[in-house]
């Protein structure tokens, strides 16, 4: 992917890069900054350095793209997003978009630039529908997806443990990649990388 690079409100230059093998320990220390609550609801403790590491490695096979936002002057990792592509034929036509970002770069636009991002890469492999799925408690979530246009598809009561052993439901919201693509063209565009307002 072609490296795309914005400044956010707080002057903050950051670019978007693929992640790599070797932004493990990068990877790490952003994880391990996260507020407790923050990491509260993700689906794997990403605290674990063995279990982060086994996830970097389904990129080599190919049924994960990982993007990165990083900040121009120190090089750090400031928001990570997944496009999780189905290896099994019946589902081939999806994927599911993954997205969180540091709690001092949150409410900045970051999550939705690194979702549109994520969105053109689902349009370049030809998948239909994007998919995300987050636990009902997690409103900031919901409303980037309300935003971008997905829509509740199902909410499973109490299906999903989070890491403090509490159950909660989970929520499946879903977006046709082609109404996506076509939406997300009109409020940004490769040459304008500022906030649409």
């Amino acid at each position: 992917m072609t490296t795309h690079k914005l400044t956010l409100d707080n002057g903050t230059a950051v670019h978007f890069r693929n992640l790599k093998p070797e932004d493990l320990d990068k990877l790490m220390m952003f994880y391990k900054a996260l507020p407790e609550e923050d990491r509260r609801f993700l689906r794997i403790d990403v605290t674990n350095r063995d279990v982060v590491r086994k996830r970097l490695e389904l990129m080599t096979e190919g049924q994960v793209v990982r993007l990165v936002a990083v900040r121009d002057d120190d090089k750090s990792i400031i928001a990570d997003g997944a496009l999780d592509l189905s290896p099994e034929d019946w589902r081939k036509n999806q994927a599911e978009m993954r997205v969180i970002v540091s709690r001092d770069y949150q409410r900045q636009g970051l999550g939705m630039f690194m979702m549109k991002e994520l969105t053109e890469i689902a349009h370049e492999r030809k998948v239909e529908l994007l998919v995300c799925k987050m636990m009902k408690e997690q409103r900031s979530a919901r409303k980037i997806c309300q935003k971008l246009g997905f829509r509740k598809k199902q909410i499973i009561p109490g299906y999903v443990v989070d890491m403090f052993g509490d159950h909660h439901s989970l929520l499946i919201m879903t977006r046709k990649v082609s109404d996506a693509w076509g939406d997300l063209k009109n409020i940004y565009t490769t040459s304008d990388w500022r906030r649409h307002r």
